[in-house]
């Protein structure tokens, strides 16, 4: 009898550690990608919102993809927030909660989420700041690209687009979302151009949660103010907020072909835009290499292993510390480079741009 009663509960005792391992291969949240057999890594992917189309189109596949390459049973916590802080801090803690390794971080403000920093450190988590850069916090990584930079790049856009005589020309500045430090480096390295070009600011706003709407509402409001002709361009902090802008000056009888718009981030509609004249330019960052290499730096945090060497090619002060960094550099795009950018690189094809009635302007432009 009680080497029959001492099977049982060795039986017993197995079945309760399969049901356990088990429950440990999940999915992520919000339909993030789960781990195989619960012997991965638990890797956590928090973004901050869905207005800008890149992060769900581009970043999260891109990352799913690197890490599921590099780990194949690694599980990806993954979730969005949809531009609420509050919802990105019960987000994070249901990631540490769940068991995460390391967190990839992109914040909704940058000032809210030092309660998670926090957490995670005293977890001993890794902590990546992704796109956006944490202040005044622990972190052990930032991957992004070289914002000043950026702004300085959409800054002189404009001016190319507005041409020889730009000087004293009135423009029109929406920045993006003061809660983004990643947008207060736009504006700085724009008005780095700008300040010293002669041309005139003739009215300037900081947009909430990047909105195309609010974007919108504001170009109505300068378009009120200045007139139809009160104005020669604009230079818009990403695409989103430029399809806004340029909806403005349509509903008002505007020809946008005649009123060079700038924009960031590369997002297809934009190309589109650019291919017909709507809109002058955009920004390409290598969103594959941003992503991919923050899957990288994620797996090797999560198991404990120093990063690949070469990846960090910065360090950038938070506030609190040097932050070691990959910085990567922007690009602008004209209508005269989309094959040499988004296409040669793989961001964009051309059946992705060139729908409907966009084929012709792809031909013209020799895409396709």
């Amino acid at each position: 009898m009680r080497g029959t009663h001492r099977r049982l509960i060795i039986v017993a005792l197995a079945l309760l550690s399969a049901i356990g391992v088990a429950a440990c291969g999940g999915g992520g949240d919000n339909g993030g990608g789960g781990g195989g057999g619960g012997g991965g890594k638990k890797i956590a992917l928090l973004l901050p919102e869905t207005k800008t189309t890149r992060y769900e189109a581009k970043d999260r596949p891109l990352f799913t993809a690197k890490v599921k390459q590099l780990c194949p049973d690694c599980q990806i916590l993954y979730s969005n927030a949809s531009q609420d802080a509050a919802k990105q801090q019960q987000q994070a803690e249901a990631a540490i909660t769940n068991g995460a390794n390391v967190l990839v971080l992109d914040a909704v403000d940058v000032k809210s989420v030092g309660s998670i920093v926090k957490h995670a450190n005293q977890k001993k988590i890794p902590v990546i700041a992704y796109d956006r850069l944490i202040s005044n916090a622990d972190i052990d990584y930032y991957v992004s690209f070289d914002n000043v930079k950026q702004g300085r790049m959409q800054a002189q856009s404009l001016l190319d687009g507005l041409g020889s005589g730009a000087k004293g020309d009135p423009i029109v500045m929406v920045n993006g979302a003061p809660t983004d430090p990643s947008a207060g480096d736009y504006k700085k390295g724009a008005h780095e151009v700008l300040d010293k070009s002669g041309v005139k600011i003739a009215k300037e706003y900081d947009t909430p949660d990047w909105s195309p709407d609010k974007a919108q509402r504001q170009m109505e409001q300068s378009i009120t103010a200045l007139g139809k002709d009160g104005f020669d361009g604009v230079l818009s902090a990403n695409d989103g907020m430029a399809s806004g802008i340029i909806a403005a000056m349509k509903s008002a009888g505007i020809d946008p072909s005649k009123k060079p718009t700038t924009g960031g981030d590369s997002e297809a509609a934009a190309i589109q835009r650019i291919l017909t004249g709507e809109q002058y330019s955009t920004i390409y960052l290598a969103i594959k290499q941003q992503a991919e290499t923050s899957a990288q730096l994620a797996v090797n945090a999560a198991q404990g292993k120093p990063p690949p060497t070469g990846i960090v090619n910065a360090k950038v002060n938070n506030g609190t510390e040097d932050v070691p960094s990959v910085l990567l550099s922007p690009i602008a795009v004209t209508k005269d480079n989309i094959n040499d950018t988004v296409i040669k690189d793989g961001f964009l094809t051309p059946d992705e741009i060139c729908t409907g009635k966009y084929k012709s302007a792809c031909q013209e432009a020799g895409i396709g």
